[in-house]
């Protein structure tokens, strides 16, 4: 159309139509003079719409999960790469990879007694502060430790907190000759107290001088009021000698440690116990004995023996 006298009129008139049916519309509410008109052009190109919306939403989405996947793809790769890197960087060094399966290893034990643990590191040995045997781990009350809180790791018991600052905490280690802890053993539940003895096997009086022991029997915590120092269930260790028993009111027998305490890397410290004793669970499940291999020798005579003892009969 060209821009003539009549035309720029037109247009005038048009919009002056348009303003004049949306002030009748607006003050008409739902009883509007327009609102018939309105409907029948919905009912018309409602379909339209819809089909229109039908063909075009699929393109709109294809066009952005092609987007999207680009920046997925990214992420994805870098991950890939990051991952890589990492299982290069851990595979390469073997105290990493010891490291991480001690971690496993304790948080399995965490699970299965229901420990609520704080991870830590041993940082340092006790020879500055002594001659006890106890380890500094690198948290402290920053990260929730307080005094007398059970310290294990993947093999068993390690101590007990008996120092905390900020950010470090004293572990009293459990081979320490100050250092007693209530058991009790696996299947009979008999009672005693361990006593630390450094690097010799842990010194138990059991409460019962009757007991029946015998070598490879497993003891637990038995667990302390409130839980504190000790939560129920942790494995201590397992009998490596039984003294006779002398009619005394009690007996004494000495466990081998589960843990090494020349060897502590990464340790646990229970912050919170479980809500029930897990008795034996914590404990691993016994080896299957091996069975022994038997060999039957048949030796069959030779020819020239059979021969030999056949002309002698003659």
């Amino acid at each position: 159309m060209r821009d003539t006298r009549e035309s720029r009129l037109l247009l005038v008139l048009l919009i002056a139509i348009a303003f004049a049916l949306i002030t009748v519309d607006i003050r008409g509410g739902e009883d509007s003079p327009v609102d018939g008109a309105r409907q029948a052009a919905a009912t018309v190109f409602g379909p339209v719409e819809d089909g229109v919306a039908t063909v075009v939403d699929p393109v709109g989405d294809a066009v952005s999960a092609v987007r999207d996947s680009g920046d997925r793809h990214d992420r994805l790769a870098t991950l890939e790469k990051e991952n890589a890197a990492l299982k290069a960087r851990l595979g390469s060094d073997d105290r990493n990879r010891s490291r991480l399966s001690q971690l496993d290893k304790m948080l399995k034990s965490a699970g299965a007694g229901q420990y609520g643990i704080k991870g830590a590191e041993v940082i340092a040995i006790g020879a500055a502060q002594g001659f006890s045997w106890t380890v500094t781990i690198d948290i402290g009350a920053n990260d929730g430790v307080k005094r007398d809180m059970t310290v294990l790791n993947g093999d068993g018991l390690v101590g007990r907190v008996t120092t905390v600052g900020p950010g470090t905490s004293t572990v009293l280690l459990a081979n320490d000759p100050d250092f007693t802890v209530g058991t009790r053993m696996e299947g009979s539940d008999e009672l005693g107290f361990a006593s630390g003895q450094g690097d010799r096997p842990l010194r138990v009086q059991l409460l019962n001088g009757k007991a029946k022991v015998s070598k490879g029997d497993r003891l637990v915590t038995f667990g302390s009021q409130a839980d504190k120092p000790f939560v129920p269930g942790v494995p201590v260790g397992f009998v490596s000698r039984v003294d006779p028993s002398g009619g005394d009111l009690t007996r004494t027998i000495y466990v081998t440690p589960f843990v090494g305490f020349t060897k502590l890397d990464i340790v646990g410290v229970v912050v919170e116990a479980p809500r029930t004793d897990p008795r034996d669970t914590v404990l691993p499940a016994r080896p299957r004995p091996t069975p022994t291999p038997t060999v039957t020798v048949t030796v069959t005579p030779s020819a020239s023996a059979a021969d030999g003892q056949f002309q002698q009969e003659q």
